[in-house]
């Protein structure tokens, strides 16, 4: 079976075990996720979403973001870990958005990556799930796991492995790969003790070391 047949049959099966595969993080508008999304780095989606509602509930717009006192939004964030260096990236990134976005998270890829704190993948996840624009394949611990581990590359670093996947799947479903993938990995394909098993894609998935990739 050639690569792209199996990443294909793979996402198909996927796709019926995860219908609702979606963002896990919480958020109403664009700027909601990217702040979300920054707050991620190295930190849960399930303490993101604790810390959340009442951040946002706060700090109501970039200037709220831009203009909080220093040492407030770092105590407001304090559970996320890093919360210095990610209130730095939160209150740089939103006072670009005023000066150069009149307030609003740019929609492509070149202005988000002019934000403090915002490279690749954050700017991937704000672009799919807040503007529904697949320019990339988002790459977190979970989808650098599972792609390697069902042989569909054997790249190492998230870059490259980025660019195996936007090969082998669709465009339209960059977004939603990385969802499956991330479902899939926290239900039932665990780092140390995958339940194959259980698993609806066992048989396209040669195992960790095994097999095909780019």
């Amino acid at each position: 079976m050639e690569l792209a047949e199996r990443a294909a049959k793979i996402t198909a099966a996927l796709k019926k075990a995860y219908p609702e595969a979606k963002c896990s993080l919480e958020h109403e508008e664009p700027l909601q996720l990217l702040i979300a999304t920054i707050l991620s780095a190295q930190c849960t989606d399930e303490r993101v979403n604790k810390v959340t509602p009442g951040l946002f509930r706060k700090y109501r717009g970039a200037r709220a973001f831009a203009e909080s006192r220093p040492g407030e939004l770092e105590a407001d964030i304090r559970s996320t870990g890093f919360f210095n260096n990610k209130a730095k990236s939160i209150r740089g990134a939103c006072r670009v958005i005023l000066e150069k976005h009149g307030g609003k998270v740019p929609e492509t890829m070149e202005g988000l990556l002019e934000l403090p704190g915002v490279a690749r993948k954050t700017a991937n996840v704000v672009l799919g799930n807040a503007f529904g624009r697949n320019e990339g394949v988002v790459v977190d611990t979970h989808v650098q796991r599972l792609s390697r581990r069902m042989g569909l590359t054997r790249q190492k670093t998230p870059e490259k492995i980025e660019r195996a996947l936007m090969k082998l799947v669709p465009r339209e479903d960059w977004a939603l790969f990385s969802h499956l993938l991330i479902h899939h990995g926290r239900a039932v394909c665990d780092a140390r003790k995958p339940e194959c098993g259980a698993c609806g894609v066992e048989k396209w998935c040669p195992r960790v070391g095994v097999g095909g990739g780019q």
